[in-house]
């Protein structure tokens, strides 16, 4: 049907719907403008596996956002559009701040320092074994899952139930958390709590 200027009219917004926690809408809204959030990822997120992360963010901020949707003040696209600019910078302010999070497929081993005696390497591995022991459960879990178990992301999912790009999260979280925690010492918590 079109308007009498030859125009297709609007289609009904879907953010109202969304904010009365219509779940239909929810998967209409994915439909609809999934496209149009991909394509504005893509403008600044090259990596693909970085890119999807993103849209997931941009989606949840919209559902929770949808109840400040006003019909009346502008286009739903125009809504869509500014939160979804909005969540990029966002994420690439916490980028800029943060150390780059590396998949552990892209990291090159070095060769082993052969001073390295089996003391030193069972601390090492002692101190990598208390970090992981202080990560949230559910990114223990996944991380085990992908380094020890050798799980792909995608095997990881479809084990576990979870959407991919929630996986993707929790491994890339608790990388990161590992990380912090092997630089500041990752002291074992029966350490920290006589400290």
């Amino acid at each position: 049907m079109t308007s009498r200027n030859g125009k297709a009219p609007a289609p009904e917004p879907l953010l109202p719907r969304v904010a009365r926690g219509d779940s239909a809408a929810v998967q209409e809204f994915t439909d609809r403008y999934g496209a149009l959030v991909w394509s504005i990822v893509r403008e600044s997120v090259r990596d693909r596996s970085q890119a999807e992360d993103a849209v997931q963010e941009i989606f949840i901020s919209l559902w929770k956002a949808a109840d400040r949707f006003d019909p009346s003040l502008g286009m739903e696209t125009v809504f869509i559009t500014t939160v979804a600019r909005r969540r990029l910078i966002d994420r690439y302010r916490r980028r800029a701040r943060g150390p780059q999070i590396e998949s552990l497929d892209e990291i090159v081993l070095a060769d082993a320092d052969p001073g390295l005696d089996r003391v030193d390497a069972r601390d090492e591995a002692g101190v990598a074994l208390a970090a992981l022991e202080r990560l949230k459960p559910e990114q223990k879990r996944l991380l085990e899952m992908w380094v020890v178990g050798g799980m792909t992301h995608s095997e990881i999912a479809t084990s576990t139930g979870m959407p991919l790009g929630t996986v993707k999260s929790h491994i890339r979280r608790g990388i990161h958390r590992v990380r912090e925690l092997l630089q500041m010492g990752a002291a074992p918590k029966s350490a920290e709590m006589t400290a």
